[in-house]
């Protein structure tokens, strides 16, 4: 029997672990990274690009990079939560309702589809490392997951050629990372904020048993949204010493939030940051620059 693998699908990062003993140990990827982020794109020759190679050309080809689609895995268009995206592609409604993604040329893929090409590259470099076929694997989602969304997340599995053994939340698989399973009849909280999303769940061990008593929390409350208050911010500030709306700008738009995200870091070990990208955009007097300091104050209020 080969060997299963771990696979925290993440909205912003996904990783893959695989057993070692007692220890579980984070595979690298073809980068050296131990984290791959989630995104996928597709190139105007055809290629397809996954992780960090996605990421480094999404400024110029914002309308086919991918990125956060965990938001849309398993939930209908209609859903009110589909109205405030910020994502420079298109999403639209399937046939059945479904929020599917569509690239610049007409090609059309589910949330399930795209969460595949990362389950996929997670694959071979579990593969790569350990020189044989992966075919099991375990995938974490959310504890407010709803049905409709641990099946595409399953779905996404299968259509990546992995036999997903089980979905298990989030919260449990950190509660066994803590090896708090060795303890009984012990009620934790585990707070999860994530790239996309925060949510509490208070857990019941008994046995090595994890139950999830209670779950709450925002579908729509984490490291990605952070970025969003600062792009809209910087935004602002740009069309009032401008005049400029940069909302329409994809590649504009791209930088502005790569800088917002790096700002948004930085911040956490600083208190001061400067936002700086030249040539943002150009209009009939000259070429624009954005040029701004940003405080930790400002991004707390």
């Amino acid at each position: 029997m080969g060997r299963a693998i771990g696979i925290d699908l993440g909205t912003t990062n996904s990783c893959v672990a695989i057993m070692q003993g007692k220890d579980a140990k984070v595979i690298e990827n073809k980068e050296g990274a131990r984290t791959t982020p989630s995104i996928v794109a597709f190139t105007s020759s055809g290629e397809r690009l996954i992780g960090a190679p996605a990421k480094r050309q999404a400024t110029t080809n914002a309308n086919n990079t991918f990125f956060a689609t965990k938001r849309l895995i398993g939930r209908q268009y209609s859903d009110p939560e589909m109205k405030n995206l910020g994502v420079p592609y298109k999403v639209f409604a399937a046939k059945n309702g479904d929020a599917w993604v569509k690239t610049t040329d007409g090609k059309e893929y589910s949330p399930s589809q795209i969460g595949a090409f990362i389950l996929q590259n997670l694959k071979e470099a579990a593969e790569a490392y350990l020189g044989e076929e992966v075919k099991d694997a375990v995938i974490t989602v959310p504890a407010y997951f709803n049905d409709s969304q641990r099946q595409a997340t399953k779905d996404a599995g299968k259509i990546a050629g992995l036999n997903v053994l089980r979905i298990i939340n989030e919260p449990t698989a950190a509660a066994l990372a803590y090896g708090l399973d060795k303890k009984h009849g012990h009620t934790i909280v585990v707070y999860d904020l994530g790239g996309g999303t925060f949510d509490v769940s208070v857990l019941e061990i008994g046995d090595g048993v994890f139950e999830v008593k209670a779950t709450n929390g925002d579908t729509h409350l984490g490291g990605e949204d952070f970025d969003n208050a600062v792009v809209n911010y910087l935004l602002g500030e740009f069309k009032k010493s401008n005049g400029i709306d940069l909302k329409n700008d994809p590649m504009a738009m791209q930088r502005i939030k790569e800088a917002a995200e790096k700002a948004k870091v930085e911040l956490s070990s600083a208190m001061e940051t400067e936002v700086n990208l030249p040539f943002v955009t150009v209009d009939a007097s000259g070429p624009k620059h954005l040029n701004m300091k940003l405080t930790r104050a400002k991004l707390e209020s």
